[in-house]
């Protein structure tokens, strides 16, 4: 009688190739956090890229994703309770070469990273007379000093690297938010697909909280892993950086966190950027 089948399914898990979701990759790169009965694969690609895969194919098992974007694929995914990102008193930058103000930039260039991602929701709420086009998230600091484009939203390390590169500041979209509402500003979220029947959402859930809980307690080791992601950070930069977005929120999200979405998504609706606000579960 031939013996049972001991092999493992694939999960593939999308995610940016960027400091903070690496650390919260660390417990699966070591190995001591695991998805029962599964092998996890890592999807690299940027973030505007997983949204619009997430929304015309679906074919990732558990995928990062704009927390924007989620409002066009909450009818295929879920949320999982950990694994978002929120930026209290912190998030996307509006950038330019020098200092001026919002309502300045009625009508002019301004560069998003993509049309799905959070950061680009939010120039549209805040700022909606500008003209958005889209840049590569990491090609808009370059855009923006060779005056390709008025101002541009800055994500991941740019947020501390642009008064270095000859940028200023217009608007930090977090600093907004914590001084006016007093809420994290909601970024980005981690959802798993829903027709993987609820044990393994669960399960998929379970394995990545253990894989940032290993992050933690290997705090040096962890942090030099992902570094190696980290686009020019030294070490100091790089751990603030990833506590910036890797925090007791993205262990869960909480009270603060879903009100945070629901602000956003309340604002979206107002401002067209989407029909209504998103089924909201969390596994």
């Amino acid at each position: 009688m031939p013996a049972p089948s001991t092999a493992l399914r694939t999960v593939r898990f999308g995610h940016s190739p960027d400091a903070d979701d690496a650390y919260m990759f660390y417990g699966f790169h070591t190995g001591e956090a695991v998805i029962d009965g599964c092998r996890v694969e890592h999807v690299l690609q940027d973030i505007q890229s997983l949204n619009v895969r997430a929304i015309r194919d679906a074919d990732l098992e558990i995928t990062a994703c704009s927390a924007h974007a989620y409002a066009h694929l909450a009818d295929r995914y879920a949320v999982m309770a950990c694994g978002a990102s929120f930026g209290m008193g912190y998030g996307p930058v509006l950038v330019a070469r020098e200092a001026r103000t919002p309502a300045s930039l009625a009508g002019r260039r301004v560069a998003i990273p993509g049309k799905l991602t959070t950061a680009a929701l939010l120039l549209r709420i805040e700022c909606p007379d500008v003209v958005p086009v889209e840049v590569t998230f990491d090609d808009i600091p370059r855009a923006v000093r060779e005056r390709e484009v008025d101002a541009g939203v800055i994500i991941h390390e740019s947020q501390l690297t642009y008064r270095a590169e000859g940028l200023v500041k217009v608007l930090d979209f977090g600093e907004l938010w914590k001084a006016r509402d007093g809420l994290p500003v909601p970024l980005g979220l981690d959802v798993v697909r829903r027709d993987l029947g609820e044990p393994l959402m669960r399960a998929c859930s379970a394995g990545f909280r253990k894989s940032i809980e290993v992050a933690f307690a290997h705090e040096d080791e962890a942090i030099r892993y992902a570094l190696q992601f980290g686009r020019g950070l030294d070490t100091a930069q790089g751990k603030q950086f990833v506590h910036m977005y890797v925090n007791d929120l993205t262990l869960e999200m909480g009270e603060p966190g879903r009100a945070g979405l629901k602000l956003l998504y309340e604002r979206a609706r107002a401002c067209g950027a989407i029909a209504a606000a998103p089924r909201f579960d969390v596994v």
